[in-house]
């Protein structure tokens, strides 16, 4: 039993680690082809029909979905007040951005409506929002429910950044001001929230093994809740 326990928690903290640097990796390779465009660009524009960025935008989200699933594998359990916990957030955050990896938008991204309507920006614009949106609420569970300071301090700063952020570079692109201002803004939610997501698969890779059993059924669950603590 104990055996088995050890190989659970080993496998888990390799996801979480795992997970954190295909994350890192994925933020490295957004920032690098940001580095090749020398206009404004929101970060969906990297990956639009048409740029010399597509193809590299396209492998940096799959790495950031692949790394988001393993993170929220490693998190099964974890600051669980119902049956949607953390972990269920950031792998549905996962899969929306899963789709937004495979129908990018077209050349410009420009905004679904009126006579710039298209289905597939339409298809892309929203499951990018419902990604962030899930990452939020990611944040703010964790800020609710980790058992450690530093954890819930930091999750509840990217939250509100990542929505305070993310919203200001939206309204920028759909009222069409300020463009260069509010694609930075967007860059800079993403690399919050990445580096989020980052922390807490390295918070959790780094957590110690209990060594002994809980004294109480009340012990357990304030050591299932614990972030860096799970077993």
């Amino acid at each position: 039993m104990a055996r088995e326990k050890e190989t659970a928690q080993h496998l888990r903290r390799t996801a979480a680690l795992g997970g954190s640097v295909l994350v890192s990796a994925s933020l490295v390779n957004i920032w690098a082809a940001r580095s090749t465009v020398d206009r404004a660009l929101y970060v969906s524009g990297l990956g639009a029909d048409g740029e010399p960025t597509a193809r590299w935008f396209e492998i940096a989200l799959l790495l950031l979905v692949a790394g988001g699933y393993a993170v929220a594998w490693a998190l099964r359990g974890v600051g669980a007040t119902g049956r949607w916990t953390p972990a269920s957030s950031v792998a549905v955050s996962a899969s929306f951005f899963l789709v937004a990896s495979q129908v990018p938008c077209t050349y410009g991204c420009p905004v679904p409506l009126g006579d710039t309507f298209s289905w597939q920006d339409l298809t892309h614009v929203v499951s990018a929002v419902a990604g962030f949106s899930f990452a939020v609420l990611a944040m703010a569970q964790v800020s609710l429910s980790a058992t450690r300071p530093v954890l819930r301090h930091v999750s509840r700063a990217c939250g509100v950044l990542v929505a305070v952020i993310a919203a200001a570079g939206g309204l920028s692109c759909l009222l069409d001001v300020r463009t260069d201002i509010g694609s930075l803004l967007e860059f800079v939610a993403t690399t919050v929230g990445m580096g989020w997501l980052v922390v807490i698969g390295v918070a959790v890779a780094l957590s110690r093994t209990e060594q002994q059993r809980p004294s109480s059924e009340h012990e357990t669950v304030r050591r299932n809740r614990d972030l860096v603590g799970v077993g």
